[in-house]
């Protein structure tokens, strides 16, 4: 079943414009003015962005608020393969497209998501690697999309989630449909293919699994150190680590001192680091908002207070903006009265504590 999310997204990609309303400048009288976070973090050279898709950006406050807020972008939905290659070789690109016009003309980077992964592929993929053609059927994709928006974009995941230490592998890739069909040199493959499509952009590799405490976190850390070790004396053109950065505010928090070398090490490779996709799980706390999103405000504070001390540290996006466009909460958050507050603004696009303890990250960062 869909998602409320992904059911609003898959109607997106069937439009090739953003609506007229979405795309003129929004009057609105009660939008805080109040410096955002993008400007916040523009004082400590960091850019902080927000994942977006086509269907928020029908809501012309929420664009106000964006364009006031973040600095950067990245398509939630419309970029991967899933939505742009829905039969081989012919391509949805104007879902894309109209994200990046929209980032240009208010003045917003933007970054690419995702050319490689194991999910979000369309149907046909999976039986098409077991051709000849296999190795193509990933490189020409890569040329063909870094290459239609070559100088446009900030950066690119060119692959996102390859690995899963508990897989077995002594590489720690992950099982996935590229491994089976190519082998563990597709990581390299699409890298190579990423960067002749385009000299500039910042080629980023993604993942999760680094953030937490707890042994499997370091087994991840570990793992991911040793992939990225590998890669770069391959001479694989990886530019960033992307840490994805997603938290639970009732869960273990995380071990600051553990992710502090973690990241000096990811910086001692010469990568910079992203944080792609930053958001606070709030299940399993009592039903009151405060202690919810103070909760996750602490959460998200203790996390950035790590990340912004590192000078690799170049950005930072949340995987959204605003709670409006969360799913709708589980049975159990049902039974419980709340909806999730994962972001820094709420439904009705205010800040929240998330948003003060971001902004109190960024103000100190450097002191």
């Amino acid at each position: 079943m869909l998602s409320r999310r992904a059911a609003l997204a898959s109607l997106a990609l069937g439009a090739a414009t953003l609506s007229p309303g979405a795309l003129a400048s929004a009057e609105i009288d009660d939008l805080d003015t109040r410096p955002g976070l993008a400007a916040l973090a523009a004082q400590r050279r960091i850019l902080y962005g927000c994942a977006a898709s086509t269907f928020e950006l029908q809501n012309d406050r929420f664009v106000a608020v964006l364009t006031h807020e973040a600095k950067l972008i990245v398509p939630e939905y419309e970029m991967k393969r899933a939505a742009l290659e829905p039969q081989p070789g012919r391509y949805a690109f104007a879902p894309g497209d109209a994200l990046v016009r929209f980032a240009h003309e208010r003045g917003l980077a933007i970054r690419g998501h995702t050319l490689v992964w194991h999910k979000a592929n369309p149907p046909w993929l999976e039986q098409a690697l077991s051709t000849p053609r296999k190795e193509q059927i990933l490189t020409s994709f890569i040329t063909d999309v870094v290459s239609r928006y070559r100088g446009q974009m900030h950066s690119w995941d060119v692959v996102n989630e390859a690995l899963s230490p508990s897989d077995g592998r002594g590489d720690h890739l992950r099982q996935t449909l590229w491994l089976k069909a190519l082998g563990s040199g597709y990581i390299d493959l699409a890298f190579h293919a990423a960067r002749a499509a385009d000299p500039h952009a910042l080629l980023v590799y993604n993942d999760w699994g680094c953030e937490g405490a707890g042994p499997q976190h370091d087994r991840f850390r570990a793992a991911t150190l040793d992939f990225l070790e590998r890669a770069k004396t391959r001479g694989v053109p990886i530019g960033a680590y992307g840490m994805q950065g997603h938290l639970s505010a009732f869960g273990p928090p995380i071990d600051q001192r553990k992710l502090r070398e973690f990241l000096s090490r990811v910086q001692s490779l010469g990568l910079r680091i992203l944080i792609t996709e930053h958001d606070v799980d709030d299940a399993g706390g009592i039903s009151d908002l405060a202690v919810r999103d103070q909760a996750v405000a602490d959460a998200s504070r203790r996390f950035l207070d790590v990340v912004l001390e590192n000078n690799a540290t170049i950005g930072v996006l949340t995987w959204g903006l605003s709670d409006r466009f969360l799913d709708p909460p589980g049975f159990q958050a049902k039974l419980m009265g709340y909806s999730p507050r994962m972001l820094p603004l709420d439904d009705n696009f205010r800040r929240k504590p998330m948003w003060r303890g971001m902004a109190e990250a960024f103000s100190l960062r450097g002191h």
